[in-house]
């Protein structure tokens, strides 16, 4: 419509200019000079009195009167006719400027109206399940009574295992998704602090060897953490609990030990800044029903370099903790390393990195195997009895020898977790998820 308006009234001027009567000259201003023609630099009326009335002396004078309206008009004609295009051509940019912003606004408007009128519709339920599928870097907020009801009200049939921060329960959201709840003990020094750690670490860390955090939920003055389920439980639990590790054969320990290195090595050589775990220990490796070990509790965590001397709390458990950080509070990605070893120990030998019911000279792990690792002839008879005489002899000594290095007392000394990753690849069946290839079952070969 603005268009016709405003070409309407240039087409109607345009046919005028065209095709009126010929100009009188004496009506029109003199001209001025124009290099298209050169000719009117004098007034027409310039030579007629020279002239006699005669018609062939005026005829090419009115031709030439003729020629000159007729590029005078056709001029005017074709700048008009430019104005036009002009014009048409500035109003088409205005016109699709403006409906581009209105589409903007319309789509924008639309996705606002589609978010305004989904959310109170949404399932939890299901809102829950996709952020535990895809990996979401947000963490969900549980409402407390929905894991009222999911653990049917914290009911002691649902407790999958208790520790030093907290109980856990087996929870089943709409009789879909089961997953763990760890209830956190409240009174703790710096427990809010570690809290707050483990949902930090763990909404920005996603790695198949680290566990996946689903939640969390803070009622009053109790705190919730909702992980992925472990059917599993822990390391710990298998190996010292009523089982006594009957379920871990010789490869399956293996593949644990290798599943924690690539954990470790994605927290210090992958993750920027590299992060250290500070409390690894086989309570806090978690294993699911094929027995896919995952590091967990990152409450303790810290980035590498910010971890000063003096200027923390000593943290972590007895008998993972590496000399340097106990003494000194030196800790650096070492120190995971130190505690890696410890856990290979416990692997080896079926033993308590602490076991307070023994001798005090036999108490810890590191203490009592130290002298007898790199003995070839007391080796075998260390092994935990589960496995001994299962594991090529070979195996063995190469485990030893790295379990002894992991455990020096001093860092400088100990391997890098990456190098302790490839060490480990050889050592494990293809099919767990490492390069060893077995035809027929291993012969223990000979000392």
């Amino acid at each position: 419509m603005n268009v016709v308006i405003l070409v309407l009234p240039m087409l109607m001027f345009c046919p005028r200019l065209l095709f009126s009567a010929p100009i009188d000259p004496a009506t029109l201003a003199p001209p001025l000079a124009d290099p298209v023609l050169p000719t009117q630099t004098q007034p027409f009326s310039q030579d007629t009195t020279a002239n006699s009335p005669g018609e062939p002396e005026a005829r090419p004078e009115h031709h030439k009167d003729l020629n000159k309206k007729i590029l005078i008009a056709v001029i005017v004609s074709s700048t008009v006719l430019g104005g036009i295009l002009l014009s048409l051509s500035c109003y088409w940019i205005y016109r699709r400027g403006t409906l581009k912003n209105s589409d903007t606004k319309t789509e924008n408007s639309l996705e606002a109206s589609k978010g305004i009128s989904l959310v109170p519709v949404l399932d939890k339920f299901n809102s829950l399940k996709k952020t535990a599928k895809k990996g979401n870097a947000a963490v969900t907020v549980f409402e407390y009574e929905l894991l009222v009801a999911a653990t049917n009200v914290f009911k002691e049939d649902n407790i999958l295992g208790e520790g030093g921060s907290g109980r856990v329960y087996k929870a089943l959201f709409s009789g879909q998704l089961v997953a763990a709840v760890k209830r956190l003990k409240g009174g703790k020094l710096d427990s809010e602090k570690e809290f707050e750690n483990e949902i930090a670490w763990l909404s920005v860390i996603k790695h198949q060897k680290v566990i996946s955090l689903l939640g969390y939920c803070i009622h009053n003055e109790t705190r919730f953490l909702v992980y992925e389920m472990m059917p599993n439980r822990s390391l710990e639990s298998q190996l010292h609990g009523p089982s006594q590790g009957s379920a871990l054969t010789w490869n399956i320990r293996m593949k644990v030990a290798l599943d924690i290195a690539r954990g470790l090595e994605y927290l210090h050589e992958r993750c920027n800044p590299p992060v250290i775990h500070r409390n690894l220990k086989s309570s806090n490796i978690l294993l699911d029903s094929n027995f896919n070990a995952k590091l967990s509790n990152f409450g303790l965590a810290v980035a590498d370099g910010l971890q000063k001397k003096n200027n923390a709390n000593l943290s972590g458990t007895l008998g993972y903790v590496a000399p340097e950080y106990l003494i000194d509070g030196k800790l650096t990605d070492k120190s995971d390393v130190y505690a890696f070893g410890v856990v290979l120990l416990e692997l080896l030998l079926g033993r308590k990195a602490v076991d307070k019911t023994l001798s005090s000279e036999c108490q810890s792990i590191v203490t009592w195997a130290m002298p007898q690792l790199t003995d070839r002839t007391k080796l075998p008879n260390m092994v935990d009895a589960v496995i001994k005489d299962t594991m090529d002899l070979k195996h063995l000594y190469q485990v030893a020898a790295v379990a002894v290095l992991c455990i020096q007392p001093e860092p400088s000394y100990r391997p890098l977790i990456t190098d302790v990753l490839h060490s480990f690849i050889p050592l494990v069946p293809v099919e767990l998820g490492g390069s060893l290839r077995l035809v027929n079952q291993v012969a223990p070969a000979d000392a």
